[in-house]
């Protein structure tokens, strides 16, 4: 007898958001990022119909140093076309998604368009990936940290706002720990050669003032996008250096 009024009593905040969501739809409609257009019958808030197959997931196998899913029935090579050039200071690299067409409007508008209201699609696509839950599980997640003065600009560290959606998402026993300092503001990596991002990021990051590490743990960076990799490196050569021995990466998405 209690179980049909526990389930009337979980169902109605439900039903109240619902019926809210459905009443916004009408006189606020939400537009598809990818191409403006309205959202409708679609599992996104903000994908349409149309543009979720332009959203390509990282489904494994992918490769194991930057996560791009292997998308062919054969691997043509040992080495990674997107990645071959790196010589990485973490074990393993994951991504979410490819940061083409509807993923990179995804990336986009998190960062430069205040645009913390796609999470709730990002939990859908994390939801996705059940394989993230085994990676994440015990350990902690170390966000890419910005600049203050980045900071003060955005308002938010994206790649700390991924990181907190992941720990929600999985429920996988997961801290969010922001162990990492960038220690001088470097110039945007969108438009330098692999080379330049190198130097670009040199000695830009350390470890937090009076932060206890667990040596035993398995730590996580987390950050936005995966292009050549020297960001995730960099930050990964400090947390080497102060001893971690296990050290992944996860991307929101990568290219």
């Amino acid at each position: 007898m209690d179980y049909p009024l526990k389930k009337s009593f979980t169902n109605k905040p439900h039903t109240a958001r619902s019926t809210l969501k459905a009443v916004q739809d009408i006189f606020f409609p939400r537009s598809c990022i990818q191409c403006s257009g309205p959202v409708e019958d679609s599992p996104y808030l903000y994908i349409c119909k149309n543009c979720l197959g332009f959203l390509i997931l990282a489904h494994p196998p992918n490769c194991k140093r930057c996560g791009y899913p292997f998308l062919a029935d054969k691997i043509l090579s040992k080495n990674c076309p997107h990645c071959a050039e790196l010589n990485p200071n973490y074990s393993r690299g994951y991504t979410l998604c490819l940061a083409k067409k509807t993923g990179r409007q995804l990336i986009h508008n998190l960062k430069y368009n205040n645009g913390l209201y796609v999470m709730k699609d990002l939990e859908s696509i994390i939801q996705q990936l059940p394989h993230l839950k085994k990676i994440c599980q015990d350990a902690i997640l170390v966000p890419v940290p910005l600049h203050p003065t980045k900071f003060r600009e955005r308002g938010f560290n994206q790649s700390q706002a991924f990181a907190q959606v992941l720990q929600k998402t999985l429920n996988a026993n997961i801290q969010v720990k922001n162990i990492l300092i960038r220690t001088r503001f470097t110039r945007s990596q969108t438009a330098l050669s692999r080379e330049q991002r190198k130097q670009n990021i040199r000695n830009a990051f350390a470890l937090s003032a009076n932060i206890k590490l667990g040596f035993e743990k398995k730590y996580i960076l987390i950050d936005d996008v995966f292009t050549t990799g020297s960001t995730a490196n960099a930050c990964a050569k400090v947390l080497k250096k102060a001893g971690i021995q296990t050290i992944e990466l996860i991307t929101l998405g990568h290219g």
